[in-house]
């Protein structure tokens, strides 16, 4: 912004100076011989840029801001020598032809006027309206003698906030820097490189997350200089090297208009050189490239069905490959951008990446959110090149806010600052989260989507759905199957987040390596920061195994065809009435009890053993061994002790298993003063807040 302001013989923010008469500075302010209906010479391609976006665009507003803008500047000069207003002139240019709307382009104007002149944001605001000094207060950094080391930290998180109630101070950042990086061959490397990293991990991220990628691909390319000078050489002479590498791709691309020609379908075809990290992207890639390599091949037409007609016939007069097709017209990508890819092998074999849109897609993916106009006015509506409204380019993910200006990412990112109070922890997590270049999509079972970066967890999900309620989370399940709160999603996963009931419940420390947001991190490291552990077993440990006995007396409950026999209840089955049973004599003149479809009657059989007659009579008690598998958490076994006894069984014995991936297995033995009372009781231990199964015992007998 105003790294390169200088004021000759005076520092550049005076404070106490009297008020500026800004009608008398205006009036003194206007450039050669120009009429009071019209804009200053200087501004003439501003208007030609802007009006050919905004033909009814009102450029009054514009002129004032001019006025207001070079009086303001004038007598600061960059470091190049060129005056000051040669760079906000330059930063309106940007935008303009990006086609913002008016009020973007008269904030642009003013942008640096409250930071490096006497002009306050009151002034701003009596001039231009609020919306205007909203903007220019976003982008306006905040001063090194308040915050110390933190200004420029603390910057970012100002423009971030006010990106998050209007995207158009973004905007007008990338659009700043932009310009910035155009002129930093005048300043000493390392401050060149210092500026570079910043816009590399920070501003580029962000251009690509707002969809704004003829920003995005300009600043790719000027970071690549500073930060990679040998590569970039490299590249720009492999460029010149293949300067007439295009010929391929034009020759081909007339072979695209010939079949769309004769196919009926009203179509442009673009050849469309790569950029220099593009092409040092596909040489790291692909090793050797071939002129097709260079470039690609852009078909421009007027509604969406056509973009699939056109797809279909490349794929019918052309040899396809497969693996490059993608179709981000049906799923548009998180920053609005939507587009068909694919790929065609011409006769020579030589392979062209083709680009399949409509004139409104492709103006948003070029420009992202700066296309979509004023999104808070509907009467200020620009049209895109198709006559249609580029803010419907593409309809929000269900669950992300309805203001297409404000994704999910960035409601996210507005939400996990908050907690990073410290400004060196938002410096890194910042750069942390944005190096993430990429989102996957999950759905929740219960309807709606989750925008997440790759690698993300169900931690990651939980946190992102829940926000601190997710500090409960006692497992998930991924596309219906139980799983661990450190699963990785994967794109197009369904994930159900199951959350204990109990206020009190907390993360566990291990959670912080399952955790890949940082709105998960710092959510987790604040709960056990406000919560330290103490010594002794872990709160979230289930009890060491224990037998649990009883003095109840061990009742059979059923009656056999032996006199004189001793009966038992098998402990691999645990039948109850009114359950089918069988029974078998054993060692001892015992005999055993089996439900019928115990695979311990098989074997029994298997043997050549007799069955006993069985029949159950009116016992007072009947036992039952029970298996229920949960999440660990705490209390969970004063929980199912309680429900047990809610439902009024006894326990003869218990045992818990040690935790396995947070999964912990429990194993009781149950008497129960009716049989009946059986399906009630399975019912209530499921209830009980992570338990997720309870089942009868049925495993191999040995007996």
């Amino acid at each position: 912004m105003s790294a390169e302001a200088t004021t000759p013989g005076a520092h550049s923010r005076r404070r106490g100076l009297p008020r500026i008469d800004l009608r008398r500075l205006g009036r003194a302010a206007l450039l050669g011989p120009a009429s009071r209906d019209r804009l200053p010479d200087a501004m003439g391609h501003v208007a030609d840029a802007h009006r050919a976006h905004h033909p009814d665009a009102d450029l009054a507003v514009l002129r004032r801001a001019y006025v207001l803008a070079e009086a303001s500047h004038r007598g600061q000069f960059r470091k190049s020598g060129e005056p000051y207003i040669t760079h906000p002139l330059a930063v309106t240019l940007i935008l303009a032809e990006l086609g913002a709307e008016t009020t973007t382009l008269t904030a642009s104007l003013l942008h640096d006027t409250v930071e490096d002149t006497e002009v306050t944001l009151d002034q701003v605001r009596a001039e231009f309206g609020d919306e205007v000094c909203y903007l220019v207060d976003g982008v306006t950094k905040l001063e090194k003698v308040d915050y110390g080391a933190a200004a420029e930290p603390e910057t970012f998180r100002k423009m971030l906030v006010a990106t998050g109630n209007d995207v158009r101070v973004m905007s007008i950042k990338l659009a700043d820097r932009l310009h910035n990086m155009r002129t930093l061959g005048v300043m000493r490397p390392e401050k060149q490189a210092r500026i570079a990293k910043v816009t590399h991990d920070v501003l580029i991220p962000l251009a690509e997350r707002l969809g704004v990628q003829a920003l995005k691909t300009e600043l790719e390319d000027l970071v690549f200089a500073i930060l990679h000078p040998e590569e970039y050489a490299h590249t720009r002479a492999l460029i010149a090297d293949n300067a007439t590498a295009g010929d391929a791709l034009a020759a081909i691309s007339e072979d695209v208009r010939r079949v769309l020609r004769d196919a009926g379908i009203a179509a442009e075809v673009l050849v469309r050189p790569r950029h220099f990290v593009s092409v040092h992207r596909s040489e790291l890639k692909r090793g050797e490239l071939r002129g097709t390599d260079f470039g690609r091949l852009l078909v421009l037409v007027g509604e969406d069905a056509d973009c699939y007609a056109v797809l279909g016939e490349l794929h019918t007069c052309f040899t396809p490959v497969i693996s490059e097709f993608k179709d981000f017209v049906a799923a548009p990508k998180f920053n609005l951008y939507q587009s068909l890819h694919t790929a065609v092998a011409g006769p020579d074999g030589a392979v062209a990446e083709v680009l399949i849109r409509t004139h409104r897609m492709h103006k948003v993916a070029e420009a992202g959110v700066v296309a979509l106009g004023n999104p808070y006015t509907a009467a200020d509506s620009g049209t895109g090149p198709d006559g249609t409204d580029p803010r419907t380019a593409a309809e929000p993910a269900d669950g992300e806010r309805a203001d297409p200006t404000r994704p999910g990412w960035l409601s996210r990112l507005l939400e996990w600052q908050q907690a990073a109070t410290d400004p060196d922890t938002f410096w890194t997590t910042l750069r942390a989260d944005l190096a993430q270049d990429a989102e996957i999509t999950v759905f929740r079972a219960e309807g709606g989507m989750l925008g997440l970066p790759p690698g993300a967890t169900c931690v990651d999900a939980a946190y992102a759905q829940h926000g601190e309620g997710a500090h409960g989370c006692l497992g998930a399940r991924v596309n219906g199957r139980l799983a661990p709160l450190s699963t990785v999603l994967r794109d197009g996963d369904t994930v159900q987040l199951l959350l204990d009931r109990d206020a009190a419940s907390g993360p566990a420390p291990e959670w912080l390596d399952h955790a890949h947001t940082p709105a998960a991190r710092i959510a987790i490291t604040g709960w056990l920061a406000a919560h330290p552990r103490t010594e002794g077993p872990p709160a979230a440990a289930p009890r060491a195994p224990q037998p649990v006995s009883s003095d109840r007396r061990d009742v059979a409950g059923a009656v056999v065809d032996l006199p004189g026999a001793t009966v038992r209840l098998a402990g691999c089955c645990t039948p109850v009435p009114p359950d089918a049973v069988t029974a078998f004599s054993v060692r001892g003149g015992v005999v055993t009890v089996h439900r019928r479809e115990c695979r311990a009657v098989e074997r029994m059989r298997a043997l050549d053993r007799t069955p006993v007659a069985v029949s159950w009579h009116d016992a007072p008690e009947y036992r039952v061994t029970l298996y229920a598998e949960s999440f660990g958490r705490p209390r969970l076994l004063a929980d199912l002790t309680e429900a047990i006894a809610t439902a009024g069984a006894a326990i003869v014995a218990a045992n818990v298993e040690p935790p396995s991936e947070q999964r912990v297995r429990h194993t009781y033995t149950l008497e129960l003063p009716d049989a009946a009372g059986l399906p009630a009781l399975i019912r209530a231990m499921r209830d009980v807040p992570g338990v997720y199964d309870v089942s009868r015992a049925q495993k191999p007998a040995t007996t």
